[in-house]
């Protein structure tokens, strides 16, 4: 992925955001045009709904874990899609140019499904985007395989709001395997369940086109993330089926899937934490090279409504750019981002000492 992406390329266009006063009231709602690289009016903006804030006043009820209960199914699963992506990294060099290529497209749009799809627009509502785009992300999050977006919105909400505790589906305090892939091979743990199904998901329930893809999704997914990127190497350029299959399916699965959970151990047990030191997740570089952007997870869990989910923008940060380059089509508008101000003020009270200004 792009290490770096030329900030001077913001300047190249003209676009109108709408920024979202805080509840407690401060500025008042408006609309302003930004000339060169967007402005934005400083203020903590918050989405519509909290349940994607954290709730530091959640305890875990004290007692020993529940006997843990394995998913048989899921564990053959993905013990068989790494051992056929570990196969077909030995097929890479006798791969055909236009395959390697058919697969990395397919990542990276994958990884957008879920990062400017599930997580930016859907979990957290950071932006808004017009109905080609919501459709193109949603058929993205489905070529991603990650459960669908209501339930992947869900179980992000949860793990903002109860960070860290048995409520958290991916609490990284059970480890780095857990927090990895663990928690997909294991019955959920009843406080994730509990909390879970209290959270307000009338947003998603509304939207026509989440609920239609959560109606289709088997069917769909075996379609866009299997037989799709088998096929198209096979039929159109002659691949073999063997390369196909290992090599554009499987193995490019695997690197989505676990680039995706990089964020939910590494970017919560290796790093710094700039922004607030009482939290756990943290700012790693190499988790926003694979995750298109993600990695900056200090930041994102301090401030969860910035559309960047970085202080950066698009340093280190393609799902920004991707964002930024739709807006200037007119498909996204009200991208809401957080004042240097009320970074700094947050670095004050809470960060570790390690912040470096942009």
């Amino acid at each position: 992925m792009p290490a770096h992406m030329l900030q001077e390329m913001s300047g190249s266009y003209t676009t109108t955001t709408t920024i979202t006063a805080p509840a407690s009231g401060g500025l008042q709602n408006g609309v302003q045009k930004l000339e060169k690289a967007p402005q934005y009016i400083g203020a903590e903006i918050r989405p519509e709904i909290k349940d994607d804030i954290h709730d530091p006043s959640y305890q875990d009820e004290e007692g020993p874990l529940p006997k843990l209960e394995y998913v048989w199914r899921n564990i053959i699963l993905m013990a068989l899609l790494h051992m056929g992506a570990l196969y077909g990294i030995t097929l890479l060099p006798t791969c055909k140019f236009y395959t390697i290529l058919w697969a990395y497209l397919y990542y990276v749009i994958s990884a957008l499904g879920i990062t400017a799809g599930a997580h930016r627009l859907w979990s957290h509502r950071t932006y808004k985007a017009r109905l080609p785009l919501r459709v193109f992300l949603i058929i993205a999050n489905t070529m991603a395989f990650q459960n669908d977006v209501y339930e992947w919105a869900r179980d992000h909400r949860a793990h903002h709001k109860f960070s860290e505790t048995h409520a958290d589906p991916h609490n990284s305090r059970r480890g780095f395997f857990f927090s990895h892939v663990g928690w997909l091979l294991v019955r959920k743990h009843p406080a994730v369940k509990e909390k879970g199904g209290l959270l307000d998901m009338s947003d998603l329930k509304a939207e026509k086109l989440v609920m239609f893809q959560r109606r289709y999704y088997k069917p769909g997914l075996l379609l866009m993330c299997f037989i799709l990127p088998t096929l198209v190497p096979w039929y159109c350029w002659g691949e073999t089926f063997l390369h196909s299959v290992f090599v554009s399916t499987f193995l490019r699965y695997a690197v989505v899937l676990n680039a995706t959970w990089l964020v939910n151990s590494a970017a919560h047990l290796f790093g710094y934490r700039p922004y607030d030191k009482n939290i756990e997740s943290r700012e790693n570089i190499l988790v926003s090279l694979g995750a298109v952007g993600e990695g900056f997870h200090n930041y994102h869990h301090s401030f969860p409504y910035d559309y960047s989910a970085s202080e950066y923008r698009w340093h280190i940060n393609f799902t920004t750019f991707f964002i930024d380059c739709m807006a200037a089509l007119g498909l996204v508008y009200d991208r809401k981002k957080v004042s240097k101000a009320t970074i700094l003020a947050r670095i004050k009270r809470t960060g570790d000492g390690s912040y470096k200004s942009g």
